[in-house]
């Protein structure tokens, strides 16, 4: 073989370099922005708008009426006739792909032969009262087979029997100050209690961990009625015959309760059923407010502080047991609910990004429904409906999105969260390696005010200058923007002269993805006047009410509150997929944090003397919210010079992440975001510092207070660690810890 020669070499290793270089450079040219793509480029805008405006009123309301006609029950037939329905659907609007995703989950149905209800019944154990079987069907709907009665799935069977004991919202603080106030033991009981303020599951298990053998859940007027309002069809509150259905786990994040942790596929190892997670030990059943007036005006005891009276005509004594009169007759609950594994079905489907097809923005909300749903959940179907036609329209005309777009009809959602809950762990690595953000399509209605949001903090920015993009639905507000209606009506309160955007909780299906995965998540949708409509969620709520003709005759007759709901849904996935720099703020992440120790801080501060006898203190926490913001603003800096927009990217999708502990809150291992997630007293509301939160709840009553203000200590020093390792996230690759402190030092 001939040699060779040193010139030839030095040309090819010339042309090889030349190569690299330009290779380099190319790709840095394509990635680096434009000033025009920092703020959202031309092309990019224009589509914005043309998408914006693709969505209508009149589609929403045909999408609503179509997938409203029949029960469909998560677990049913009709169910899945939807499920396929929206994947043809979908396909024909010209989405790549689109398919149903199967699990085998534990869900929970009435027992059609033996139904539950509630009776009172006399020394001899005769029945003299026997609750309703099943809410007075609508008008128009008297021969639609299928419609559930009202029940609490997973409730145990069980037909205990005892003396009634009325114990208010079932909140925590209610069974400690019937207790501690008015010395009443419920051990043995069995306690009828209000829907509302809390998670019903969260009333189960205080009245378990109180020692009852039963639990009664009813609607009250008082937080199920609008002032002024008729029953429905009349108006939009709820009947006296009408009842709420839901679910009673305390899954805490864990999806499947025979499943824990994992996907619920045909080949997953499941837990027997006394070992499943979250599940009650007592039975549960709602009732309407006329069927709880009977269990309630004959009631005995001492009389209720004034708090605890609803809207009921009666006395809301508190029992135990019924007057004196009524003494010998006793309740008795007949519960003979059947738990059951059976198969659900997720339609997913997906647009295939562009540049960065790696990158996932996810569109999810579900679709199974206690009845017929108009509100929940397809208020919200028909809006991802909508959104996908109109993304389909703008493939046909040449637009592809930057980073791929997920959308997801999720299935037993009302069973515990679970479709999208068995989705997130089925593909949970994919997810904390690509997903950039999960944007919630449960109800897009629940009252006829203004808009309301929940989300992450650094989503506040996008979302307030995308609903300035927006037309308000309001009559006699054309020409007004969403944003600026949505700020007459609901203006932040505390020091920012900005619409209210709320902190996510929990209860729908954004939880497996923010709270347990750490992506950055938000919700939407049109609700009341939280500051004179004080009703618990909507009148109507899980009942055979939520009817198409509810929405259209009372709740959105030119469906534009609809419209706009879905504008700000689909504008918030086009702009986080198509961006080319994410609009993620991590400014606003490092405000919203310094309020967040504030509050907390403040709340530890109302037990001053504790906090000097167990040395309490938050200035590591304090510290740590400096650094972060320290780290924000430099971070926000160096964009405005940026020529490595992936790198950034990353940073700015990970930052989520950085919040998550893998080990939990204490005794919620699957709820794992250290700023956000619930309460253990409440499902539904969002806490930030939530271990904190839990350690100070109720901590003058601890039976050991060095133990319990240890454990506010320990919580501390774990939030300090995750801020501080949150703001490291932010600088730029490659400097050490030693040379941001020295940063961070300058700035102070």
């Amino acid at each position: 073989m001939r040699k060779e020669s040193p010139l030839l070499r030095w040309l090819r290793w010339i042309v090889a370099v030349a190569a690299v270089l330009l290779v380099g450079f190319v790709i840095g040219w394509f990635a680096r922005p434009t000033s025009s793509h920092v703020q959202g480029d031309g092309t990019s805008s224009q589509y914005l708008r043309k998408f914006l405006d693709e969505m209508k009123a009149s589609n929403i309301r045909e999408h609503l009426r179509k997938f409203t006609r029949l029960p469909h029950l998560a677990g049913t037939k009709q169910n899945l006739v939807y499920a396929e329905q929206i994947r043809e659907e979908w396909l024909s609007f010209g989405l790549d792909s689109v398919e149903l995703v199967p699990y085998d989950v534990l869900l929970s149905y009435p027992n059609k032969s033996q139904p539950n209800y509630i009776s009172i019944v006399d020394q001899l154990g005769n029945e003299v009262f026997n609750t309703s079987l099943a809410e007075p069907v609508p008008d128009g709907y008297e021969g639609v087979a299928d419609i559930i009665p009202p029940y609490s799935a997973f409730s145990p069977k069980g037909q205990p029997e005892g003396e009634l004991v009325y114990v208010n919202y079932g909140r925590t603080e209610d069974f400690v100050q019937l207790k501690r106030e008015m010395g009443i033991n419920v051990t043995g009981k069995i306690v009828i209690v209000r829907y509302g303020k809390i998670f019903r599951g969260n009333k189960v298990k205080n009245a378990m961990l109180a020692g009852a053998k039963g639990i009664i859940m009813f609607s009250d007027p008082a937080d199920y009625s609008a002032v002024g309002v008729q029953p429905y069809p009349d108006g939009w509150n709820l009947p006296g015959g009408g009842a709420q259905r839901g679910n009673v786990l305390n899954l805490n994040g864990a999806g499947d309760p025979l499943t824990p942790g994992y996907p619920a596929k045909e080949y997953t190892y499941r837990s027997n059923l006394e070992d499943g997670v979250g599940l009650p030990k007592i039975p549960v059943h709602p009732i309407g407010y006329h069927d709880a007036m009977h269990l309630l005006k004959n009631m005995g005891g001492r009389l209720p502080p004034n708090n605890w009276k609803g809207a009921l005509n009666v006395s809301y004594s508190i029992g135990p047991g019924f007057t004196d009169t009524f003494r010998t007759q006793k309740v008795r609950m007949n519960i003979h609910t059947n738990n059951q594994v059976t198969r659900i079905y997720n339609v997913i489907g997906r647009i295939r990004g562009a540049q960065e097809p790696d990158r996932y923005v996810i569109l999810g909300g579900h679709r199974d429904a206690w009845v017929f749903g108009a509100i929940d959940p397809m208020s919200g179907a028909a809006v991802v409906h909508e959104t996908v036609r109109s993304a389909g329209k703008l493939l046909s005309n040449g637009w592809r999105p930057r980073r791929t777009i997920i959308f997801a009809s999720w299935d037993a959602e009302e069973f515990g969260l679970l479709g999208s809950t068995e989705w997130a762990e089925d593909n949970a690595k994919l997810l904390q390696e690509r997903a950039v953000a999960y944007i919630n399509a449960d109800s897009a209605i629940e009252g006829m005010y203004t808009l309301r949001v929940d989300c992450t903090p650094s989503l506040h920015t996008l979302v307030y200058d995308l609903t300035k993009q927006i037309a308000s639905p309001e009559e006699g507000e054309e020409g007004v923007s969403l944003y600026d209606s949505w700020h007459k009506r609901d203006n932040w309160t505390s020091d920012r002269d900005a619409p209210r955007i709320s902190k996510l909780g929990s209860g729908s299906d954004f939880e497996a993805y923010f709270i347990r995965l750490g992506i950055a998540a938000g919700r939407a949708r049109y609700t009341k006047d939280r500051k004179t409509e004080r009703y618990s969620s909507y009148p109507v709520y899980h009942s055979v009410y939520e009817t198409f003709e509810l929405v259209e005759r009372f709740y959105d007759p030119t469906f534009r509150r609809l419209q706009a709901v879905a504008q700000v849904r689909g504008g918030l996935i086009f702009r986080l997929a198509d961006s080319q720099l994410l609009p993620l703020d991590a400014n606003e992440y490092a405000g919203s944090l310094r309020r967040y120790v504030l509050s907390i801080a403040e709340r530890a501060e109302k037990h001053p003397e504790e906090m000097k006898m167990y040395r309490v203190t938050f200035d590591a926490l304090f510290s740590a919210e400096e650094n972060f913001t320290i780290a924000a603003r430099d971070f926000h800096v160096r964009l405005q010079n940026l020529n490595r927009v992936r790198m950034v990217n990353d940073q700015l999708m990970y930052l989520e992440r950085a919040f998550i502990d893998p080990l939990g809150l204490p005794g919620r291992p699957f709820y794992r975001h250290l700023i956000f997630a619930p309460s253990s007293h409440n499902k539904y509301a969002g806490e930030s510092f939530p271990g904190i939160y839990d350690a100070l709840f109720d901590i003058e009553s601890s039976a050991n207070q060095q133990q319990a203000w240890q454990e506010v200590k320990r919580q501390i020093s774990i939030a300090a660690f995750t801020v501080h390792a949150a703001a490291m996230t932010l600088t730029q690759p490659g400097e050490t810890k030693t040379t941001v402190h020295a940063r961070i030092l300058t700035h102070l």
